[in-house]
C-alpha cells in the first residue's frame, strides 16, 4: 500500500480562527467610524491583511495616510493575538483529533498548509502540534492560494507525491489551489460553495473511517 498524504488548511478546517479576525477588524472599523458585517468578514477570509483594510476603507468610503495604514495594520494583529494567545483545546473543531488519530495509526503522512503566519503559534495552544510531521504556513510560502504553492511544499516535506495527496479545505481558494495541484479536493462546509471539491463534508463529524480507508487504498 502507498502511503498517502494528508494536507489540512488551519482556519476552518482545524480550528476556527475566523471570529477573532472579525472581532479584531470590527474593532479597528469602529475606531475610523466605518460600520463593519459579518457578511463583508466573508469577504476577507483568506484575504491579505493589506487587501483586508483596503477593502474595509472602500466600504467606509476613507481614505488614510500611509503612516495611518501601517500603523492600523499593527492595531489589527495585536488585537487578533490578544484572541489567540487565549486559545485552547477547546477550540477544535469537532472529530478533528478523532480523523488524525485515524490518519497517524495507519502511518500516513500528516502535514498542515496553511496561509497563517500564526500557524505554529495556533497549533501549539490546541496541542495538536505533535501530530503534524510538516508545517507550512503563511512565513514559509510567496504565493496565495490558488496558486498550488503551499500544498506541493507540505506534500514535498512529508515526502509524498502531489497526484497522492488529499487536502481539507474550507475556502474556494484552498480547493481551486489543492485542484491545481492535481490533489484530492475534500470541502469542509457547505455544497453550494465549495462545489469545486471532489468531495464535501459538512465537517469531520461526517468522515467515516470506512471513507477515510479508502482514501488511503485508492
Amino acid at each position: 500500500m502507498k502511503r498517502k498524504g494528508f494536507i489540512f488548511d488551519l482556519d476552518g478546517v482545524i480550528v476556527d480562527t475566523a471570529k477573532y479576525h472579525f472581532l479584531a477588524w470590527k474593532k479597528l472599523a469602529k475606531k475610523i467610524d466605518i460600520d463593519f458585517t459579518e457578511t463583508q468578514n466573508e469577504q476577507l477570509k483568506g484575504v491579505s491583511r493589506v487587501k483586508s483594510l483596503e477593502k474595509i476603507l472602500a466600504w467606509g468610503n476613507k481614505s488614510i495616510s500611509d503612516t495611518q495604514f501601517a500603523a492600523l495594520m499593527g492595531e489589527k494583529n495585536d488585537e487578533y493575538l490578544s484572541y489567540i494567545n487565549k486559545m485552547d483545546t477547546t477550540e477544535i473543531l469537532p472529530d478533528v483529533p478523532r480523523v488524525l488519530d485515524y490518519i497517524t495509526e495507519e502511518k500516513q503522512g500528516i502535514s498542515l498548509g496553511s496561509a497563517s503566519k500564526n500557524a505554529r503559534m495556533i497549533l501549539d495552544k490546541v496541542k495538536l502540534i505533535e501530530k503534524f510531521e510538516a508545517i507550512v504556513d503563511g512565513n514559509d510560502v510567496s504565493k496565495a492560494k490558488p496558486d498550488p504553492e503551499v500544498f506541493l511544499i507540505a506534500a514535498d516535506q512529508i515526502r509524498v507525491k502531489p497526484e497522492d495527496c488529499i487536502v481539507f479545505e474550507d475556502s474556494v481558494a484552498g480547493i481551486q489551489a489543492a485542484n491545481t495541484a492535481n490533489m484530492i479536493s475534500i470541502g469542509i462546509g457547505e455544497k453550494e460553495v465549495l462545489h469545486e471539491a471532489d468531495y464535501i463534508f459538512k465537517d469531520f463529524t461526517a468522515l467515516t473511517p470506512e471513507f477515510l480507508q479508502e482514501l488511503i487504498n485508492r
